[in-house]
């Protein structure tokens, strides 16, 4: 059935999704977008509106749609465009005749749980090394972070919310020695530094983002009543400013889509479209391992359904062995204000296959806002001829929209009910802790046992040592009497042989 709601669809162009017009009309291949794509661009340029003009697209073709605000202007999808002098101008130049406004269907997230439905993950499902990398951690501290997770999986304790991490790595730092002999040093001082790192994390407010309800990614792959896939945006206006915990959580979230979803091969049209906005992030803050993971993940999510466009200011901010794997490129106009500028345009027109009607570089500093170079990929996936191509403008509207019309949209989602409230089951805290008073309950018992030992011991000393005083007491009484009574003796029988003698004196002396 021939699609005529946006008024420039042919049989021919029914699978596709319409960019805008140069010599000729020019559409991405949906059974292409899986070789994902680029959108480039200056700031002011026009990058915003080719996003959007993909995004409406695909889900009215009931593809959904996940990507990141974070300038606040992409809530515009749940309103209606309108109609001005500018937009007038440009339908007539692309020749759209019966373009009409409408809204699209939106479901809105936030990692903080203030202007959407809470994206949550567990400790456990983000992984070592991605938190590593979150947490800035040297190979050393990395190493650590893995023991922690090995010792967590060996013993059965779940990994949910940070407080789960920092009471294992208490946990494995008390018990060091014996961890010794199985994992290698554990040293207190990785172990401290990783616990700073946490706890600087943590006053970031990512505490927001591990623990339960952890988001279930078919959430992200709802379609409404009329068969539109949804457009789940992530309010990342605070997101942003924080460019590590940004890049780890779409890395993650990319990671998390390549895990989950099941193999489909090559499909007519992509199940999932991913934009990465800011890309230059990811590189800028990523490590090494990292990159190297987004790599693996860009090769072989293609086979599971999923496109993935990076948006960014230049090309250059993506390294060689992505942007080698970016089919679909949209390059708005670049600024050449330095050598290095220069230096940028002209690598970026020799990635472009040549259009003999203009010169590429040139055309890079002279497009204005709404202009973009486009080459995407043929029907037999080779790059088609650089197309000088004025954007199709977007059905919904320009500029912003009310927080209450937002918050209205969160709050009567089918889905806020389920992400709202955190849920915190026993896991690993919970666990340690319970050992910890177990094990402080016996200690007080021990030490009570060894009061008493104590205590009776002491009260043996002492009796033994009043017996020993009674006795020496009465000892001393003894010889004491015994002394008086020799003395009286003494004295008496003196007396009486005094006596006698005077007696016998007397007797003596009288004769």
């Amino acid at each position: 059935k021939l699609e005529r709601r946006s008024g420039w669809r042919t049989m021919n162009h029914m699978n596709t999704i319409y960019i805008g017009k140069g010599e000729q009309d020019v559409f991405l291949r949906n059974e292409k977008l899986n070789r994902h794509g680029l959108i480039a661009g200056a700031t002011g340029t026009g990058k915003s509106t080719t996003l959007k003009v993909i995004a409406e697209q695909a889900s009215e073709q009931g593809i959904p749609v996940f990507l990141p605000d974070v300038k606040g202007d992409m809530y515009t999808f749940l309103e209606a465009g309108s109609m001005n002098e500018k937009l007038e101008e440009r339908l007539q130049r692309l020749g759209l005749e019966e373009f009409s406004f409408r809204d699209y269907p939106v479901e809105c997230w936030d990692v903080f749980g203030t202007e959407g439905n809470p994206v949550r993950t567990t400790i456990s499902d983000m992984g070592p090394i991605l938190l590593s990398n979150l947490l800035e951690l040297n190979e050393v501290q990395s190493g650590i972070l893995n023991i922690a997770f090995s010792v967590a999986d060996e013993k059965g304790y779940l990994l949910l919310d940070l407080k789960d991490l920092k009471a294992m790595l208490h946990y494995i730092g008390e018990n060091a020695k014996e961890l010794k002999f199985r994992y290698g040093n554990i040293s207190p001082a990785s172990v401290g530094a990783i616990q700073r790192a946490l706890l600087v994390l943590e006053n970031q407010g990512a505490g927001e983002f591990f623990g339960e309800p952890a988001v279930n990614m078919e959430d992200f792959f709802r379609v409404d009543g009329n068969g539109r896939g949804y457009i789940n945006i992530l309010d990342a206006r605070v997101l942003y400013q924080k460019p590590k915990l940004y890049a780890t959580f779409m890395l993650w979230l990319l990671s998390e889509l390549y895990e989950r979803l099941p193999e489909v091969g090559d499909v007519k049209k992509p199940k999932f479209m991913f934009f990465f906005d800011e890309a230059h992030l990811l590189f800028s803050t990523g490590s090494k391992p990292l990159t190297e993971k987004l790599e693996q993940v860009l090769r072989l999510i293609r086979s599971k359904g999923v496109s993935i466009f990076f948006v960014t200011q230049s090309p250059a901010d993506i390294p060689d062995t992505i942007l080698g794997q970016l089919g679909n490129k949209i390059q708005h106009s670049l600024r050449a204000f330095t050598p290095k500028d220069r230096k940028i345009i002209k690598e970026t027109a020799s990635n472009f296959r040549e259009n003999p009607r203009f010169d590429t570089a040139e055309m890079l500093t002279n497009m204005g806002s709404g202009e973009a170079l486009v080459s995407v990929l043929d029907e037999e996936g080779k790059p088609t001829i650089t197309e000088h191509t004025l954007i199709a403008p977007p059905h919904s509207k320009f500029g912003t929209v009310e927080r209450e019309r937002i918050l209205a949209t969160v709050q009567s989602s089918p889905l806020y009910g389920k992400y709202k409230d955190p849920v915190d089951r026993e896991s690993a805290y919970e666990v340690l802790m319970e050992k910890l008073i177990a094990n402080k309950y016996l200690e007080q018992l021990e030490e009570e046992r060894k009061r008493e030992v104590k205590e009776k011991r002491e009260a043996e000393r002492e009796a033994a040592r009043i017996e020993r005083e009674k006795r020496r007491n009465r000892s001393f009484v003894e010889k004491e009497l015994e002394r008086m009574k020799n003395s009286a003796v003494g004295t008496v029988g003196r007396g009486v042989g005094r006596q006698i003698l005077r007696g016998i004196l007397g007797s003596i002396l009288g004769k």
